[in-house]
């Protein structure tokens, strides 16, 4: 019989999580971001999806990158911010297209649930790609 993993009060603050396994996403382009992987790819059954916990402390932003599949991300704590201006806070529901380029980071801080029917491809962001100002996100570093 399969397993079934259970994350009690997910909705409590964010970064008062410390009882779940984070581990610092050690990837170019990634500063202070950390996950913990509910599922993930798996090659021997022949499936791309993967579903995280990302937690963004104040400061903190993943890499420029492009969707190669649907991807769904609800905020659950904090405010996430888009490399478009865009900022998106708690009990945001987000679904973005495959094609879809973009950069998250978080001024503030955040926790975030990610879906992802496929995986993502790291990008060098076109010009006006990446929107300075409040609620943008921060170039990769």
């Amino acid at each position: 019989m399969p397993d079934v993993t259970v994350f009690r009060n997910v909705l409590r603050n964010g970064f008062d999580q410390t009882d779940l396994p984070w581990v610092p996403w050690a990837e170019p382009g990634r500063v202070g971001v950390e996950y913990v992987v509910l599922w993930g790819p798996d090659p021997a059954e022949d499936e791309d999806s993967a579903s995280l916990l990302l937690r963004f402390p104040p400061g903190a932003h993943g890499d420029f990158h492009e969707h190669l599949g649907h991807e769904l991300m609800l905020v659950l704590d904090g405010t996430l911010d888009h490399s478009d201006g865009r900022r998106f806070h708690r009990g945001d529901l987000v679904v973005e297209e495959p094609g879809t380029r973009h950069q998250m980071s978080s001024a503030e801080g955040c926790t975030v649930l990610a879906v992802r029917a496929r995986p993502a491809a790291s990008r060098t962001p076109e010009a006006g790609e990446i929107t300075t100002g409040v609620g943008a996100g921060t170039p990769a570093a």
